[in-house]
């Protein structure tokens, strides 16, 4: 039987839209399925969309101290969602309209914001579909709580023991981790990825990231590296920053020969396989990627909020270290890569927590199992909830 699968993400950030493009790609690896994948805010009014995909980058670079205060805010287990779902729905109109058209058999969602209006509509009983949820971080904040649902795909046993404590049926939430590309289970050759990037397999290789927009201080981290001396090479992806693509040029002019300075690259898979540290922002899915490659972080800058979450796994299980000021940057790294270690020892621990096929485990739960029925919990039932959950 022929199936329609309907992935739809958020283009807030890169994170979820890869999401969605991993599990597109798990998902038509099987025979008879087809898949669309598509970002929601292509749905919705102008305004809405700008929003959205906007106003997260825009704080993130002026005031983010006021995104950690609202996150920790509104992670409010149950609280009364009625306004904000009303807002969303009067901006997503097209968005339902959409999915009533496509008639998907199954829609997996990558954000908060689509799951919410097809959630609303199955509870309701005006969609006739199985809704997945896949929170696209290491913590199971508020947003991602739906009063309707089929399953619920995390990336961690604690966001499991977590969601059971909120309320939710031990049997609809699946620990499989945040869904990354597939090729992230391949094995790399690193001796090829060198020679390719004309670098040394007698040098420690670092992987400075400044993500697919280039928000990291990464300009800023290349000249605190250059005190390392010539015993370190360094790989720095600049994403679609061009303006910070030439300040790490200009930078690394005089040592050329240890830096490879990129641009937005596809290859991120190869360089994180071949690279002996990462230095980059916790991001869900940069996370993700790491722990899957067995590569350990040096977190730099979290964002209050998710990124500082994502951060406490890291360092809790001993697969990253934090460097909470530029100033230590040097020492810091320096000091982990003489210690090696200490540095295998945190591969090890990436690798323990990395999910490379965490894309496929989605897609097989999906189609695998027996059709259920939704889990509708009604508004009485959540307000219910809310206060066993104040009560604990």
């Amino acid at each position: 039987m022929r199936k329609r699968i309907l992935i739809l993400s958020a283009s807030v950030g890169s994170g979820h839209v890869r999401a969605a493009e991993a599990l597109a790609k798990a998902f038509r690896a099987y025979p008879g399925v087809e898949v669309v994948c598509d970002d929601a805010l292509e749905h919705t009014n102008l305004i809405f969309k700008e929003l959205n995909a906007s106003l997260y980058t825009v704080l993130s670079e002026i005031a983010p101290d006021f995104l950690g205060w609202w996150y920790e805010r509104t992670n409010d287990p149950w609280s009364s969602d009625k306004m904000q779902r009303a807002f969303e729905l009067l901006n997503t109109g097209p968005l339902v309209a959409y999915v009533k058209d496509l008639k998907p058999d199954c829609i997996v969602c990558t954000h908060f914001t689509p799951a919410g209006a097809v959630a609303h509509l199955i509870s309701k009983g005006q969609l006739d579909t199985q809704l997945g949820v896949v929170v696209t971080d290491f913590h199971f904040h508020a947003n991602w709580i739906m009063r309707a649902f089929h399953w619920y795909f995390v990336a961690q046993e604690e966001d499991r023991v977590h969601g059971e404590a909120l309320g939710f049926p031990p049997d609809r939430v699946h620990v499989t981790g945040i869904p990354i590309d597939p090729a992230f289970a391949r094995p790399v050759d690193r001796a090829e990825v060198l020679a390719r990037y004309q670098l040394s397999p007698d040098k420690p290789v670092l992987l400075v990231s400044g993500g697919s927009l280039g928000l990291s201080p990464a300009g800023s981290v290349v000249k605190r590296l250059l005190d390392l001396g010539e015993d370190v090479q360094a790989v720095v992806v600049c994403g679609k920053n061009e303006k910070l693509k030439q300040e790490v040029e200009a930078a690394v002019a005089g040592r050329a020969e240890s830096f490879r300075v990129l641009g937005f690259t596809t290859e991120m898979r190869d360089l994180m396989g071949a690279a002996d540290l990462l230095l980059s922002k916790p991001g869900g899915l940069t996370t993700a990627e790491a722990l899957a490659c067995g590569l350990p972080m040096c977190i730099l800058d979290p964002i209050g909020g998710q990124e500082e979450h994502n951060a406490d796994v890291l360092l809790e299980n001993g697969a990253a270290i934090k460097c909470p000021e530029l100033t230590l940057l040097t020492y810091k790294v320096g000091k982990l890569l003489a210690d090696r270690p200490r540095l295998e020892r945190m591969r090890a621990n990436a690798r323990r927590l990395g999910r490379p096929d965490s894309a496929a485990a989605v897609a097989r739960i999906v189609l695998g199992e027996p059709e259920l029925p939704p889990k509708i919990i009604t508004h009485e039932e959540g307000e219910r909830l809310r206060r066993q959950v104040l009560e604990q």
